[in-house]
């Protein structure tokens, strides 16, 4: 397994000094995400000069970009057009800075929507994209994130698309902490869409909300996580996602150290 970060930890970063932290602290790897006002650059408006530079300033380093994650969201009928527009200059955007996935959300679903609906209208726009993110050699990943934190929902999306450039980022919190499913029942209901993975570790406040925690002091259980992707030899990138939490120099080494302690 491979292990990278998302830009929210070191949002004031540029993408060659996210380069060097992710070596100093020893990632395979990083995780832009994007129309968050991060500073590596990565942006729908980049230049075609600034995108040939990234990618090239990724080899050089032998860090990966393993993912640009985005804001795109399916459910909403309003909004759903848009978004997949944004999701094929978002597939674009991967393909020229040499970038294998981009990440998704379902997004949250109106009222007046039924899940049997929403979850038609999210295979439909998924659909819609897959076979131009194919020809890019991009895997779209929808996260379980949001109103799609039961993985039930979200393998019922894959199901209906069933098409190889879509697949699933398994958030490894959302299901527990949102949803209630356990680790084992999220992992056996999406294994086979699981292209990229999501970790982070925290608790639920009296109101709903999460806070982070260093992993093993929240209530997700990594150690089962990475036992299970272990089982399948899941090849690809777990990525650590922290948002507006310590600064990076405390968690980034602290974190890895511990993630990769349970292999």
């Amino acid at each position: 397994m491979k292990y990278s970060f998302m830009s929210f930890s070191c949002p004031e970063l540029s993408f060659i000094e996210m380069l060097d932290v992710a070596r100093k602290y020893g990632y395979d790897g990083v995780e832009p995400r994007i129309s968050a006002k991060h500073k590596h650059g990565i942006e729908f408006d980049s230049s075609d000069a600034f995108r040939n530079l990234c990618k090239q300033q990724a080899q050089e380093s032998a860090i990966q970009i393993c993912c640009i994650a985005t804001s795109c969201r399916y459910a909403d009928p309003a909004t759903k057009d848009a978004n997949i527009r944004e999701t094929h200059q978002a597939i674009d955007l991967a393909g020229d800075v040499g970038v294998p996935r981009i990440r998704v959300f379902g997004g949250p679903i109106p009222d007046g929507i039924s899940r049997e609906h929403a979850i038609d209208s999210v295979a439909a726009s998924l659909r819609a994209v897959a076979e131009h993110a194919a020809e890019r050699g991009v895997v779209v990943c929808m996260e379980t994130h949001d109103h799609w934190c039961d993985p039930a929902h979200v393998a019922s999306v894959m199901q209906k698309v069933n098409h190889q450039a879509i697949a699933v980022n398994w958030d490894i919190m959302h299901p527990v902490r949102t949803a209630k499913v356990t680790m084992e029942d999220a992992f056996k209901t999406l294994k086979k869409w699981i292209k990229h993975v999501h970790f982070h570790d925290g608790v639920s406040e009296d109101d709903g909300k999460g806070l982070l925690r260093p992993i093993g002091l929240g209530i997700i259980d990594h150690r089962r996580a990475v036992k299970l992707l272990k089982k399948m030899n899941y090849q690809d990138f777990l990525s650590g996602e922290w948002i507006d939490w310590e600064p990076f120099e405390m968690h980034l080494p602290r974190e890895l150290k511990t993630i990769k302690g349970f292999e």
